[in-house]
């Protein structure tokens, strides 16, 4: 038999129930499921430090939205994977999330590196146990809109940075030049300059955000 050591987080439990029954439902015959929940980091945490310290998680669900730990240093499922990935690098790592920007995807990826990426719109529950069983024995496995994003990345020819990525999808949460520094640490010429390879990059001829904006996004660099 084998004996498979899960854990799921998520801050609505009616979620990590159906997670859990929709396992449950479609395991193999020879796979027995131990399955810990939390629905805030907090929770987590212990669970995570348990765990290091005694039977190691073979694969974990992190929702990327949570309620922050008491002490406010972990704020999301990003931080509670990261620290998996350091305590517990065997751990297989899936990130559920109903988020769906391709900034934020791409974020994901790179910081990360997740085994399993599932966009909760996307998901069903048939695709859920075919994502877990891939996962467990050839990762990684990525869901429709993930996918998509990653071909749209991968077929442009155009090069956007991190930094860059970032500044396009603040431009498009409508976070206004003058007050970009507030969220990226660069001066406001370096902004500016970066706006400018940008337009040229996406050969933006009337010079408006806007116009770069709906470029990017047509893109899939948003």
């Amino acid at each position: 038999m084998q004996d498979i050591h899960i854990l799921m987080v998520d801050d609505h439990p009616i979620i990590i129930e159906g997670y859990q029954n929709t396992l449950m439902a479609s395991k193999k015959e020879n796979q027995i499921l131990r399955i810990d929940t939390a629905n805030d980091c907090d929770t987590a945490y212990q669970l995570l430090q348990r765990a290091a310290n005694e039977k190691h998680y073979d694969i974990c669900f992190f929702d990327i939205s949570l309620p922050s730990s008491s002490d406010g240093k972990l704020t999301s499922g990003e931080d509670l994977a990261k620290m998996t990935r350091d305590i517990m690098p065997n751990a297989k790592i899936v990130i559920l999330t109903m988020f769906n920007e391709s900034y934020r995807v791409h974020s994901i990826i790179k910081q990360i590196n997740p085994d399993g990426f599932l966009i909760k719109s996307d998901m069903t529950s048939s695709e859920l146990a075919e994502a877990f069983q891939h996962i467990l024995y050839s990762p990684p496995y990525y869901s429709s809109t993930v996918s998509n994003f990653l071909k749209k990345s991968v077929t442009n020819d155009i090069y956007v940075d991190d930094i860059n990525r970032k500044i396009l999808h603040l431009l498009s949460q409508g976070i206004r030049t003058v007050t970009l520094r507030e969220h990226i640490n660069l001066s406001m010429s370096g902004i500016e300059k970066r706006k400018k390879q940008l337009k040229l990059l996406f050969s933006v001829e009337d010079g408006k955000d806007e116009t770069l904006i709906e470029k990017a996004r047509k893109m899939g660099f948003i």
